[in-house]
């Protein structure tokens, strides 16, 4: 698909698709943990046959199969049609490109691996730039030009 044939979809400019955000990320945010880590249990047993049948080689993916099985989850959901992980819908929320491409896997990687940064050097106080800036934009929304916003808005 080209870039012309992609449908621009800008998000909302009105206060109210940016309302109770910030607090249902978060709520989202363990949701979504909670299914990766339910999803980490099959692939750990995978990895395991995987590890038997190339005589212990296999075993080495245990140290990064979290972030592989959430990689795969939020650049499978986020950057799907929906824009949205599955406990971001259940939180209504969506993430939305600023220059109003759809996200993609790629995007939707990079805006985790970058989520990940900035937790490990500010811990949780990254949740107190969304206090601030416009819209409730977190860090890593900053960096790579999304913003979270309602769905029934959006």
């Amino acid at each position: 698909m080209s870039m012309h044939d992609e449908e621009l979809r800008l998000p909302s400019q009105d206060w109210r698709a940016y309302q109770g955000v910030l607090s249902r990320r978060v709520l989202a945010f363990i949701l979504d943990y909670v299914i990766v880590a339910l999803l980490w249990i099959p692939a750990a047993v995978v990895v395991f046959f995987l590890g038997i049948l190339t005589l212990g080689l296999g075993f080495f993916l245990y140290p990064i199969l979290f972030a592989l099985v959430a990689m795969l989850y939020f650049g499978l959901t986020v950057g799907g049609r929906e824009q949205a992980s599955p406990g971001m819908r259940i939180m209504g929320v969506a993430i939305a490109r600023t220059d109003g491409r759809p996200m993609d896997f790629l995007t939707a990687i990079v805006h985790l691996a970058i989520f990940w940064i900035a937790n490990a050097l500010l811990t949780p106080l990254i949740l107190l730039i969304g206090l601030f800036t416009d819209r409730g934009r977190l860090l890593h929304d900053l960096l790579i030009g999304t913003v979270a916003v309602r769905r029934d808005m959006y």
